[in-house]
């Protein structure tokens, strides 16, 4: 008994493909596979983890509960307007709190006797305007950042007042080395 062939296709049948052709197609189609679905997937890895850690970082920063070494940044000293002496400054720290009523900027830094002329002269008040034994700074921002005003002196504060909404400024001076006075500051701003 003979089996009936089969009819050819109208089109012409297509001859089988080689081992090699197939391998090729296949490689294409993972190549096709790894650049459509796996380059997006593992950007987005690395932008999730980029994006944690940075995350991370600024829970640090603003997470921090006393001053930090270094110095504000330029917009924190001009939004605050403390204009901290670059030449002469040294040992700088700050911190900055913030809430929906007031933001405050804590900076503390040691200066020549020049330098402190031109940080209050920059400021717009002067020297002549310290009064001796005036600490400015209340009891509840010297508690925030731990500052005690009760060491050897001595002391001369001002408190520099402006219109709403530009910082006030309380400015307490330790002469205990009255080659370098160090500086406090509280600049308060009520948004």
């Amino acid at each position: 008994m003979t089996v009936p062939r089969q009819p050819s296709s109208p089109d012409g049948q297509r001859p089988p493909e080689s081992r090699r052709c197939v391998i090729r197609r296949r490689a294409l189609t993972l190549l096709t596979i790894v650049l459509l679905i796996g380059v997006p997937a593992g950007y987005l890895v690395i932008s999730a983890n980029q994006s944690r850690n940075s995350g991370k970082d600024k829970e640090a920063k603003y997470s921090a509960t006393g001053l930090t070494i270094g110095w504000p940044s330029r917009v924190q000293r001009r939004l605050y307007q403390v204009p901290i002496p670059l030449a002469s400054a040294k040992g700088v720290a700050y911190y900055e709190t913030n809430n929906l009523r007031t933001s405050r900027l804590y900076v503390r830094f040691s200066v020549s006797n020049a330098g402190l002329d031109t940080f209050l002269k920059d400021i717009g008040t002067s020297s002549s305007k310290l009064v001796k034994d005036d600490i400015t700074i209340s009891h509840r921002n010297q508690k925030v950042v731990g500052w005690v005003f009760n060491g050897p002196g001595p002391y001369s504060g001002l408190t520099y007042e402006q219109k709403d909404p530009e910082p006030t400024l309380d400015i307490v001076v330790n002469r205990s080395d009255p080659a370098r006075p160090f500086v406090y500051v509280v600049s308060t701003t009520t948004p």
